[in-house]
């Protein structure tokens, strides 16, 4: 049936009902060509530049590439984007064993390539161009140890080349965490991970390889560091990873960097001046122990040790882990402190030997016949005489007589004075057998004291001896180990 035919008001409301169809076929049909128009310029966008300067290439470059930064360029959301990830090591800035992190600056590159862009060189007058970074698509590659904020100066700029290649170039200062091992400080080689990979994308949509390999980048290291510090770049190691999540998995490009301590500043500011003080205190044992006041020396040179190691123990690491040197450090007090003990016991000995008890016989067998044969000395005991049965005794002429009531007065008188004399002569007998006893015991303990002064001073020295040679094998295995 027409529409003319039909009264006015069904006729109008048939004629709007048909242009409405009309206007959504038409915005149907603008819309699939305009998803046909994307995707053909998604596949392939070759770039026409008017001229052959930058002005015509950053026009076509803002009109077609410019407007998606925002996704991947890649001509299907199904295929991953590969990136490339390299870096130069440029110094070694620091180490801090308190918080475990490792302070470096490197010179990170990532290259990755732009499907969708690509550009005839000779009818744009070029083969790459430099644009800003905010303009395109840039994968978010991040080093997954990072600590602390990146305060290095920004380059807002990369390289686009004519196929579609880009080369970012940035200054990257690391702060990163490392686990360390301080135990053979200062000898110590640490072994820390840089591992670079995308912190969003899984690997079904960014792929991470490496730019560079281990050698390449540690002869570019070596040439360009500048930095003479504390820490050497030994080697440099790599490998892919991928870090399995709960849900995803992530691509990863991981770098081992070994690096050593220049030993050089603690050997001359610890391990040497140590050793000084300890020769000083061996040598100390030469001093005459009854006309030097030994202890006294002892004592001085404790302090000086004492304030020794207050002033250097800034240069010691901080760390949960003690340190080889420590115990270094620790044994040498020790000796130090045991042989003031030593001097002590033996002064005791020297000067106080004459209120001692008499030698047991199994001391005076032990130190004077054994001990004395270990450390080569030869006893000088006095042997004093015994004085007991040579003392004249006036008793006996005293009863050889008879009878005293024979005697005359000046009999009587002279053996009233000849027993007077006899009681005098018992009390000087007396006193001189103890005189010359103590005497005897005296000299017996002076020798027991010098022969055990000679017997710690070698036990010293052998603990002394035992112990450095152990702290020198440890520390010459492990700085050979890790230099080859």
């Amino acid at each position: 049936m027409a529409v003319w035919n039909l009264p006015r008001p069904a006729a109008a409301v048939v004629l709007s009902t048909r242009r409405k169809r009309k206007a959504i076929l038409a915005q149907v049909l603008i819309a699939a060509l305009g998803l046909l128009l994307q995707g053909e310029a998604a596949a392939a966008v070759t770039l026409n530049c008017s001229n052959p300067n930058a002005e015509s290439l950053l026009k076509a470059l803002e009109m077609s590439v410019f407007q998606r930064k925002a996704i991947r360029p890649v001509v299907s959301l199904q295929s991953p984007t590969q990136v490339n990830v390299s870096f130069t090591l440029y110094a070694i800035l620091g180490v801090d064993e308190k918080i475990q992190t490792m302070t470096t600056f490197i010179w990170q590159v990532l290259e990755w390539n732009m499907e969708i862009v690509e550009w005839d060189p000779v009818q744009c007058g070029t083969h790459n161009i430099s644009i800003p970074s905010e303009n395109i698509w840039v994968p978010d590659i991040l080093i997954n140890e990072f600590m602390d904020e990146d305060r290095s100066p920004k380059t807002p700029y990369l390289y686009l080349k004519h196929n579609g290649n880009v080369y970012y170039d940035i200054p990257v200062r690391v702060v990163s965490s490392c686990t360390m091992d301080i135990f053979n400080f200062p000898f110590d080689v640490q072994n820390c991970s840089l591992s670079f990979g995308s912190y969003l994308h899984t690997a079904n949509d960014v792929r991470v390889s490496m730019g560079m390999t281990a050698e390449k980048t540690l002869q570019a290291a070596k040439a360009l560091m500048k930095t003479k510090g504390e820490w050497e770049l030994v080697n440099i190691e790599a490998r892919g990873n991928f870090l399995n999540t709960t849900d995803f998995k992530y691509d990863e490009v991981v770098y081992q960097l070994i690096i050593r301590r220049r030993p050089k500043l603690y050997v001359m500011n610890l391990i040497i001046p140590s050793a000084f003080l300890m020769m000083i205190d061996l040598f100390s044992f030469l001093l005459p122990a009854q006309n030097v006041d030994r202890a006294s020396f002892k004592m001085t040179l404790i302090l000086g040790y004492t304030v020794f190691l207050l002033i250097m123990n800034d240069l010691l690491p901080s760390s949960a882990e003690t340190p080889l040197i420590s115990s270094y450090f620790a044994i040498s007090l020790s000796l130090m402190v045991a042989s003031v003990l030593e001097t002590v016991a033996i002064t005791n000995i020297l000067y106080s030997s004459r209120q001692y008890p008499e030698v047991p016989p199994w001391v005076r067998k032990l130190v004077l016949h054994y001990m004395a044969r270990v450390v080569c000395y030869s006893p000088r005991l006095t042997h004093w005489p015994n004085t007991s049965k040579k003392t004249v005794t006036l008793n006996r002429a005293v009863h050889e007589i008879k009878d005293p009531k024979e005697a005359g007065p000046q009999v009587k008188q002279a053996m009233l004075q000849l027993q007077k004399m006899s009681g005098d002569l018992q009390c000087i007998r007396q006193y001189l057998d103890s005189h010359f006893h103590k005497g005897e015991n005296e000299e017996v303990w002076v020798e027991i004291g010098h022969i055990l002064d000679r017997f710690l001073f070698g036990l010293y020295l052998f603990f002394l001896t035992v112990s450095a040679i152990i702290f020198i094998i440890i520390w010459a295995t492990w700085h050979t180990a890790t230099a080859d």
